[in-house]
């Protein structure tokens, strides 16, 4: 049973070898909730301009941080900005779950996928900070999905 698992060195290097094409966006290494054509038009619509949402992580970060400051006022006024800012992503993440719905849609007529299960596959990929999206974006903001 051992031999046919192979050494430590080995299954580390094969461990690497999967995580690399996966990052490389290699179908077959990709979870199944990532698989298909349809995810990865997804993927290339959000990848294709920045998002509200993306600033999501550093909100919180930064919410974290104001809540060290002893001062009332700047927590006060801390409060307010990240309210305003999640309500913004809300509703960024709404119209941009229509927006990749129809656009599917209008792609890829026989689809199977439920218009809920795009929108929110595509927000949760909007929320994260870019270079930590996986798979990789395979176009930059700005450049025309394919």
């Amino acid at each position: 049973m051992r031999r046919m698992r192979g050494t430590k060195a080995q299954r580390r290097e094969a461990a690497v070898q999967r995580r690399e094409r996966m990052l490389a966006g290699d179908e077959k290494y990709l979870p199944s909730r990532d698989q298909g054509a349809v995810k990865a038009y997804v993927r290339d619509l959000v990848d294709s301009r920045r998002h509200l949402a993306g600033g999501f992580m550093p909100l919180a970060l930064l919410v974290i941080v104001v809540t060290l400051v002893p001062s009332p006022f700047v927590a006060q006024y801390a409060s307010l900005v990240s309210i305003a800012m999640l309500l913004a992503i809300i509703v960024e993440g709404m119209l941009l779950g229509r927006s990749v719905t129809r656009r599917v849609r209008a792609r890829f007529p026989h689809t199977t996928e439920s218009g809920a299960g795009l929108g929110f596959y595509a927000m949760t990929r909007a929320t994260q900070l870019r270079r930590l999206r996986v798979p990789k974006p395979r176009i930059g903001p700005g450049d025309p999905v394919p």
